[in-house]
Formats: C-alpha cells, structure tokens, sequence
C-alpha cells in the first residue's frame, strides 16, 4: 500500500502559475502571437502535467495550488477509476465546481433518471426529434433580419425547448419553472438550497402526476425491464433513492438546459468557423466543444473516509481535482510522453454534471445539443451557420467561449441581402417601424423577467404565483416580438 507522491517545489510554482494566468485571457496574447504555445497557461500546465506523468509513471500526485492543496489524477483513466472507487466505497461528499479564479460554486445534486434500459435504447433520436422540432422551428423564426439569432432570442428559446423534452409540452410555458431552477442551482451547497429545492420539486409534482408520453417526465413511471444504468448512484455513493422522481428530473432539466442552451449553441461556433475537430458532423462537433468547454471544467471531490485504489491509499480529509477541462482528452495532440490521448471512458465524469461516475441524464442531454445542431445545420430549410461574433480561427482557440458573447446567423437558402430604406407609407416602412416596436417589446420582456428574478418573490406560494404571472407576460411579449419580426420579414419582401 503506498500513499500519493508529492510535487516538487518547482513543479508545484509552475502549476500554479499557469492556474493563475488563466484569470487573465490577455496574458497569453504575447504567446500565441509568437506562436510559442507551449509558453501560454494551457500549454504550461500541459507540460507539467506531461512532466509529472513521466517523472511519477502516470499515477495520481499531490499539488498545492494557491486554490487548494488536490490529489490530482493525470488522465482520463485513472480520473474515472480513482473516483469510481471513491463512489464505490461511499467515501466523496458531493462535489463542488471550481471556476477559473479558483472560487468554488455549488453543483446541482446529481440524482439519476431511472430509464428502463440503458439511454440510448429507451430514448432513440426520433423521440428526441419529435418534440424538439417545433420548437426550434419556433426559435429560427425569431431571426432578425440579417438572420442573426441574439443571445435573448437563443437562450430562452432552448430553455423552453428543454422543458419540452424533460418535462413535456406543459412545461414549455412554465417560464417559472426554468427561472425557479435556476435559482436552485446557484444555491447548491448552501443553506438556501432545501427551500428552493422544494419549490422546484412543487413545481415538478404535475408533470410526473400526468406525465406527457413523449417527455422524460414519462420515465419514473415505467417499470425497469431493461439493464441498470451503469453507476446510478447518488453523488455520496449510495444507491440511488428512487421513490424521488422529482429530485432526478430537476437534476436531469438542469443538465439538458445547460447542454441546450451552451454546448449546443458553442458547437454552431465552432461548426461555423471550420475548426476541424466540430467537422464530423453534429456528435463530432458536441463533444468537441464539451472538450474545449466543459462546463464542469474542474470539479473538487472531497474525501470524507479513507479508501484505496489500485494499491493507493486516498485519506479521509483529501480533495481530489478531477479537471477534464485542463486535462485534454481526445481532441489533444499526444504530449511529449509519446503516449496517445485517451478519451474519457463510459462510466466516468461527465463535463456536464458533477457527478463522480457518470450520469445518464448527462448521455441524454449530450443527444439533445446534438439535435439541437443538427436542426441548425442539416434540418431547417437549407440554413447554414455563420459566425458574426467571436472571431474564432483554428490556431487562435480561447480557453473559455461564453455563449452570451457568440452570435450566429442562419440564413435561408436564398437568402438576399436586405433592401436599402424606403419611403413612408410603404410595405417596407411599416416593416421598418415594426422591427422597432418589436425591440421596444424585447425590453420590455427583459425589463419584466428581472423584477421577476429578485429574491423577495421566495418564500412562499402565493409570491411564486406572483412571479411565474410577471415571466408569462414577459413570455407574451418576447412571442410576440417574434411573431412582429416575422411580419416584417414578409412585408419587406
């Protein structure tokens, strides 16, 4: 039995460095600019990494970082067996997310969807397609007329398509419901997650009292004829507790919403701007933004009781730094080791959810950002995604891509540029002064849904009822600012 070795000195300085220059994009310009990458924090904590798994024969070391002291596993692999092992023996408390200056940030508990089969057989791509297909369609005809789609239009769209998928048709305008989850998911791990935590699950209750066939809502009611899902168990490491529907359905929501709303819409990006990685279609061009963008980037699982793994023994009181975001997978060119990347293997963390041994919700949501593109770029009346905003190239990726600064249009095969202003009193002024009112309607929306967001509406059913009527008329006006622009699409024809 040994215990984990330790960095050295230097190697800890250097590893440390490159954490802490990720806190600042523009100290890598210098760099990237000379070409020297290996000199940018990546490239850096790469070659530590690189080094360590040399000098240490790959297995798992101690780091002290300025963030923390970690028992870091240096791949894909033994990443997934040191916390399976963790999870099997009941010893990880829940995980934490650690963002890029080191600040540690709640994970929404992780409570599996108990699907009758494995994800993939119990949910085939039509039955995804199906519901996901209106309201996209719903989606692309909030373009503007460069045929852009904005951040305002993206975001609440996908999240009322992700309530479709999970929730059922119902769901889809329960505007609430997304914001309430929301707030639950920013107040995991303190004390204020129980009580919005039951307001979501209140707010769960009809959808899995009257399920919608074709929604994931459909599921807990189903009898388990197939096999288990491999490693459903709570994120403590104990079996999954399954007379709780609504805790995996808000946990499965909140993964889907997060895929549907970033990866999906980073993986348009990506699509757009020919990087090769996101060419092999919608699957390759998802899992490469999962891997350039996890949003679980770096996850902390504390030990709580000692265990061992492949004759190491892991102490009660350490933190293991599972990191898929610094630890390049697949899309990584072999380091200087010699050695092949590895992808991550089933079972193992997902970059969606913190959980320490895979999550079948994670598998599912993974299949909607496919559909998500593929809608976007195969299925929707010949439309083809081209990147306004950020310039991405090849050889100039960013460490992170917030989906709030990425703008895309999709124009219709045939598409003509836009006419040039016309006189008063013609189809193509009105259409002008539509566009306007629409905008007005936007704010309007935008005004609403933030006094809907304060936290003076919790506490109670009756302030929830207050809000969820504040983000319908929000709803009502974004529709019908779409529904304005699509008029004066058709009158400046």
């Amino acid at each position: 039995m040994t215990t984990p070795a330790t960095a050295l000195p230097l190697e800890n300085a250097v590893f440390s460095a490159a954490l802490l220059a990720r806190r600042l994009p523009w100290s890598d310009a210098p760099a990237r600019a000379l070409g020297l990458d290996s000199l940018t924090c990546e490239g850096a904590a790469r070659g530590v990494l690189a080094h360590l798994r040399r000098s240490r024969s790959g297995r798992p070391v101690r780091l002290r970082t300025p963030f923390g002291s970690f028992l870091v596993p240096l791949g894909p692999a033994d990443t997934a067996g040191l916390l399976a092992a963790g999870a099997a023996a009941g010893a990880l408390a829940p995980a934490v997310r650690l963002d890029e200056a080191g600040r540690r940030h709640g994970l929404h508990p992780h409570h599996p969807l108990p699907f009758p089969a494995p994800p993939e057989e119990a949910l085939p791509d039509a039955a995804l397609a199906g519901p996901l297909a209106g309201e996209l369609r719903r989606l692309a005809a909030a373009r503007r007329d460069d045929h852009a789609l904005t951040w305002e239009a993206w975001r609440p769209g996908l999240l009322r398509a992700a309530r479709r998928v999970v929730a059922g048709a119902a769901a889809a305008e329960d505007t609430l419901l997304g914001e309430m989850l929301r707030r639950a998911a920013e107040a995991a791990g303190s004390h204020a997650y129980e009580s919005r935590a039951a307001a979501v699950h209140r707010r769960l209750a009809p959808y899995l009292a009257d399920p919608d066939p074709d929604s994931l809502a459909a599921f807990p009611a189903r009898p388990a004829t197939g096999p288990a899902v491999p490693a459903a168990r709570a994120e403590d490491g104990r079996p999954t507790d399954a007379g709780r529907p609504e805790e995996a359905l808000a946990h499965t929501l909140a993964v889907v919403s997060e895929a549907a709303v970033t990866t999906a819409l980073q993986a348009l990006a990506l699509t757009a701007a020919g990087m090769p990685g996101a060419a092999g279609g919608p699957a390759a061009a998802v899992a490469f933004a999962l891997d350039r963008f996890p949003p679980v980037a770096a996850a902390v699982h504390p030990v709580r009781s000692r265990f061992t793994w492949e004759g190491l023994a892991v102490e009660a009181g350490t933190e293991i730094l599972a990191a898929p975001g610094w630890l390049r997978t697949a899309t990584d060119p072999a380091d200087d080791t010699g050695a092949e990347p590895q992808p991550l293997p089933a079972g193992g963390p997902s970059p969606l959810c913190g959980s320490p041994t895979g999550c079948a919700a994670a598998a599912v949501a993974v299949r909607v950002a496919e559909a998500v593109v593929r809608f976007f770029t195969e299925d929707a009346d010949g439309t083809r995604p081209a990147l306004l905003a950020p310039a991405l190239t090849p050889d100039r990726m960013p460490l992170t891509l917030a989906p709030h600064t990425v703008l895309l249009a999709f124009p219709a095969a045939g598409a003509h540029p836009a006419a040039p202003p016309a006189r008063a009193d013609t189809p193509a002024a009105y259409a002008a002064s539509a566009r306007a009112g629409a905008d007005r309607l936007d704010r309007h929306a935008r005004s609403l849904a933030a006094c809907a967001a304060d936290a003076g509406w919790d506490g109670n059913e009756t302030r929830e009822r207050f809000r969820m009527r504040l983000l319908e008329h929000a709803d009502r006006c974004t529709r019908a600012a779409s529904d304005i622009r699509e008029a004066a699409r058709h009158l400046a024809d």
